[in-house]
């Protein structure tokens, strides 16, 4: 699980903070293996991302560099999406999809705060608009030079409101990983929930933004007492039926957090999530990752799994250290049979496919090929993140016959999360329906931006999939154009790595 890094890391990573901090651009407001690892480190290095690879049904819209970027997310009441990495948060105008364009940034030396989120709250000033960091391991940001975290387990609030002035606005400690943080309800967000470790989590106060607080789940004993998980721990999904997946080393388990301040277990993916049925090997080698179950709110108890019936947990497993594209993480889709909390092991896999099962190009050899974040679009694509593999398109509208959609992949290139942008109504506000544009974000590139043509419109906002004309930027036009050092690039894969492995044989 997650374990406290050494003294010398510590110092490593420190010194890496002040190098990230030294070098990001200035900009106005308003504007397991060795040979895995040796893989990773010269694709990072590389002097050029390569030509793209792309399926006919996909086009590349234009190239977004500036950013060692990690993760992001779309907010609610504004078309409005804000990204972070190794380096800053970028505050970004998504009202034209197909061309964001960067209106705020806030320099923040972190790692690794893998999942933004973003929250909302409604006051009597307005709507405030924030993203939640968590802080795994280091963070500084030279607007807020007081504090300086190495060793990390915190949470960091960004009041993102005037999206041109992004600003640290509040801060709280936590007992468990803060790998992940996300908002319960991200309309109304009042409690966020941690990835959590050694078999806990722990749960954020937010009613004050300005200084939220961890809940103590005993009150009885001295000091702040984390939450029991038996899949601790990762990342926090929830939907919109009142219940949470927590997925993790454990596998996945499902909760009723209608009452936030003490969610109830309901059940879990059982032997087959912990990797430990021999009926479904290969279902867990690391850990799961993220979740979604699409129309969670029809769910129909012992139905038969189909998105109609609510009744479909979607899923990636990660398994960064494997080598072969053909075990090293995939994405699956589990049959949710019960949630009347009796029996604890009631979701059941369903199907399951590894970058090579997709089959739509060579597999890197020796290469980072994990399945990592993925976004689903209502009728049943899904983007995803491969890391070395590029942003994979899944055909999962039918949930027990997983096979590829399409495809985009640069040589030179890690995709950590591709997210499909939603549709956002006349007033702003975001609504349940998807446009054909997917964001990937990836930490050789930047922003990348695809349109895809999909089966049916069902919602889209119409975007052509012809090439905006855009030029390719490569690795070594960033480092000409001073937009990121590329050592900062391969600085922050070895943090990763070194991080990572440490983490997993904890």
């Amino acid at each position: 699980m997650h374990a406290r890094i050494g003294r010398t890391a510590a110092l490593v990573l420190a010194s890496f903070c002040l190098l990230v901090l030294g070098t990001v651009p200035a900009q106005a407001h308003g504007g397991g293996h060795a040979r895995n690892e040796r893989v990773r480190l010269q694709l990072l290095s590389a002097g050029d991302t390569g030509t793209p690879l792309m399926s006919g049904n996909v086009a590349h819209q234009g190239a977004h560099p500036g950013q060692l970027a990690i993760s992001g997310c779309f907010l609610r009441t504004k078309p409005l999406f804000v990204t972070s990495g190794v380096d800053a948060v970028h505050v970004w105008d998504v009202s034209d999809p197909v061309n964001p364009t960067v209106v705020g940034v806030l320099p923040n030396a972190l790692f690794e705060n893998e999942a933004m989120n973003c929250g909302e709250r409604q006051t009597s000033h307005g709507v405030r608009r924030f993203v939640l960091i968590g802080v795994d391991s280091v963070q500084a940001s030279p607007t807020d030079p007081s504090h300086v975290n190495v060793g990390g387990n915190e949470l960091i609030v960004v009041d993102v409101t005037d999206p041109a002035n992004p600003r640290i606005a509040g801060r709280a400690p936590g007992t468990t990983s803060t790998h992940t943080v996300a908002c319960v309800d991200d309309s109304d967000c009042r409690y966020a929930y941690s990835a959590g470790d050694n078999g806990h989590f722990s749960i954020f106060d937010l009613r004050h933004l300005g200084k939220p607080v961890e809940l103590d789940s005993n009150p009885d004993k001295d000091g702040v007492q984390p939450f029991a998980s038996p899949t601790a721990g990762h990342k926090w999904n929830f939907d919109n039926a009142g219940y949470g997946t927590h997925t993790g080393w454990g596998g996945a388990s499902l909760w009723d957090v209608s009452h936030p301040r003490h969610p109830q277990l309901v059940t879990t993916t059982g032997k087959a999530g912990k990797g430990t049925d021999p009926k479904y090997p290969g279902w867990n080698n690391f850990i799961l990752h993220n979740s979604f179950r699409p129309n969670a709110s029809h769910f129909k108890p012992n139905a038969k799994p189909s998105y109609q019936n609510g009744n479909v947990l979607l899923v990636t497993e990660e398994d960064y250290e494997q080598t072969d594209c053909s075990q090293a993480g995939s994405f699956q889709t589990w049959w949710v049979k019960s949630l009347n909390g009796r029996d604890r092991s009631a979701i059941e896999p369903l199907d399951k496919v590894e970058l090579s099962d997709l089959g739509n190009f060579p597999v890197p050899q020796g290469a980072f090929c994990s399945s990592h974040w993925f976004d689903f679009r209502p009728g049943g694509i899904v983007a995803a993140g491969f890391y070395g593999g590029g942003t994979q398109l899944i055909d999962a509208r039918d949930p027990k016959h997983l096979k590829s959609y399409g495809y985009a992949h640069w040589g030179a290139s890690e995709v950590w999360d591709a997210m499909w942008v939603p549709v956002y109504d006349a007033q702003g506000h975001r609504t349940k329906q998807r446009t054909n544009v997917v964001y990937s974000i990836d930490l050789v590139r930047g922003l990348d931006v695809y349109s895809v043509d999909v089966p049916g419109e069902g919602g889209a906002a119409g975007h052509g999939t012809q090439p905006s004309g855009s030029p390719t930027v490569t690795a070594a036009d960033r480092v000409s154009n001073a937009a990121v050092p590329l050592g900062l690039v391969a600085g922050a894969a070895f943090v990763a790595l070194g991080l990572r492995r440490r983490r997993a044989r904890a």
